[in-house]
């Protein structure tokens, strides 16, 4: 037992209770326990597979039939994720999929990683949460250890998951042991991988705390035990919303900048030269993704049943809601002043749609947001991206979805008045797009990490 975990204390428990907990930890040490996943996207599928190859049977469980299909059946359906390692896993028999929870009963732990977003009033969105609970609920078993890793404000595992798990006589400590873990997947990051990654836990009570612990140090490079439940959650609030304010911090320093002729890409690559008290954040055409743009509104909203106007994180917010407008603003004008066109019936590509390079995932993607305020100007608008031949459904932009990625050759860029980088995937040839277009507005600086400087490249 490590420094960190000394300085948590332990509950006493009755005998009952400790064979519970010590016959699981017991299993976790020997990677003979059955771990279920719910939830096989972007963070339960890389999770599941992590836990796999440890060495433990997991149970991938989700609602939707095509992606159990399709990983049943050897297949991945996310870029980062190879087939071959799916199929790897099946074949030793280590992981299977399925769209049953009343296999939960065969889990000595249950791992929830559904989604959390905002609804339309930028107000947390839990049904997902609290349906999978309702759906595991009547299978429980005694002794079973249940983690959240959803992102959500403090307070939902000990007020929303534990009530609706002890409907049924069970008790959270007792019978079955509750624990929250925030997911800290980094998608397409080859450097840090779900194993390498450490784990900050906290527990309802110390015996889920061990247990918890106990199952994550068997699958990450390291465990971090906090004091609760509720420290637990405002971990990961805290790390995004870190991102978030530093993201608008420069998001508004390259508007000021720009305005006096200073390029900050330069600025901040001089700047990051300093070996202390300075971290490098980059500007963009906006948030993406599935944790940035949201999570810092799930702590507003929890404020404000405090009394406390969280005005930093807002503003934060208002500047990188901003950003697609910014960037569009500029692109009429770089149309104007390089080219002599007006915006309607110009036709612009948008060069990348997922939300951050060499991914596939697209949600809260700022480029939908781009191509929408440029149709809205009359522009005709179609799109490159490497990593997604066609658009999904999505709930803020339904009107794209089913929108084919343009092959990016000599004689379809030829029709285009300008590309908008808004996603640098690593797979696309600048040099060519510059060569082939009158004008590129580039929101990521790529072209001139690439020294492809010209009076047709302009920065945005």
């Amino acid at each position: 037992m490590d420094h960190e975990r000394e300085t948590i204390t332990l509950d006493g428990a009755d005998g009952r209770s400790a064979d519970l907990v010590s016959s699981t930890i017991s299993r976790f040490k020997a990677h003979s326990a059955t771990i279920a996943v719910i939830g096989l996207g972007y963070v339960g599928l890389p999770l599941a597979c992590t836990v796999a190859r440890k060495g433990f049977s997991v149970l991938g469980i989700d609602i939707d039939a095509t992606k159990v299909d399709q990983l049943n059946a050897g297949n991945s359906y996310i870029s980062h994720i190879s087939s071959d390692n799916i199929s790897e896993l099946r074949k030793t028999g280590r992981f299977a999929a399925t769209g049953d929870f009343s296999r939960i009963a065969e889990a000595d732990a249950i791992i929830l990683c559904v989604p959390t977003p905002l609804t339309r009033q930028r107000e947390p969105d839990l049904a997902f949460v609290v349906q999978t609970t309702e759906a595991i609920a009547p299978y429980l078993r005694r002794g079973q250890l249940i983690v959240l890793e959803s992102t959500t404000y403090p307070g939902t595992s000990r007020g929303i998951l534990r009530p609706i798990l002890e409907r049924r006589g069970l008790r959270s400590g007792q019978d079955f042991y509750l624990a929250y873990s925030p997911e800290r997947e980094d998608p397409g990051n080859a450097e840090f991988s779900t194993a390498a990654i450490p784990k900050v836990v906290g527990g309802d009570g110390a015996d889920a705390l061990r247990l918890a612990c106990a199952l994550y140090d068997e699958v990450v490079t390291h465990t971090v035990p906090v004091s609760s439940l509720e420290a637990a959650e405002a971990v990961k609030l805290t790390e995004n919303i870190f991102r978030s304010v530093n993201i608008a911090l420069v998001n508004e320093l390259k508007t000021v900048f720009g305005a006096m002729g200073i390029d900050v890409w330069e600025v901040i690559e001089a700047a990051k030269t300093k070996p202390f008290g300075y971290m490098a954040f980059y500007p963009g055409p906006g948030l993406g993704g599935h944790c940035i743009p949201i999570d810092p509104f799930y702590l507003t909203w929890k404020a404000r049943e405090f009394g406390v106007v969280t005005r930093f994180i807002e503003l934060a917010g208002e500047i990188n809601t901003a950003m697609p407008q910014r960037v569009v603003d500029r692109t009429i004008e770089a149309l104007s002043e390089v080219s002599g066109r007006a915006s309607k019936g110009a036709r612009i590509l948008i060069l990348g749609v997922a939300y951050k390079k060499n991914v596939d995932d697209t949600r809260e993607s700022p480029a939908f947001k781009i191509m929408e305020l440029l149709e809205k100007r009359g522009a005709v608008v179609a799109f490159h991206d490497p990593m997604v031949a066609e658009i999904p459904p999505t709930r803020e932009h339904a009107e794209f979805a089913g929108r084919r990625s343009v092959s990016l050759t000599k004689d379809n860029v030829a029709g285009f008045d300008a590309a908008v980088i808004c996603t640098d995937h690593d797979a696309v040839d600048y040099r060519r797009l510059v060569e082939w277009l009158p004008l590129v507005i580039d929101t990521r600086n790529v072209c001139a990490r690439q020294g492809l400087t010209t009076e047709r490249v302009i920065k945005a």
